[in-house]
């Protein structure tokens, strides 16, 4: 009894913990490369925009 209940309290099943262990590690490093092109893309603007108003290093 005291199991069903925890169960009935724990909520709906999470779909991601069906999911194998290499595809979620695979979606992590996706969103990880893709937000370290996107840091990389906003700098090179900055740079453009800083050297274009003739700040240069």
């Amino acid at each position: 009894m005291v199991g069903k209940e925890r169960d009935r309290k724990a909520g709906p099943p999470n779909p991601a913990d069906s999911q194998p262990l290499i595809k979620r590690l695979g979606w992590m490093v996706l969103i990880w490369t893709c937000s370290i092109v996107a840091l990389g893309i906003v700098s090179y603007g900055l740079r453009l925009v800083m050297t274009a108003a003739g700040l240069k290093s």
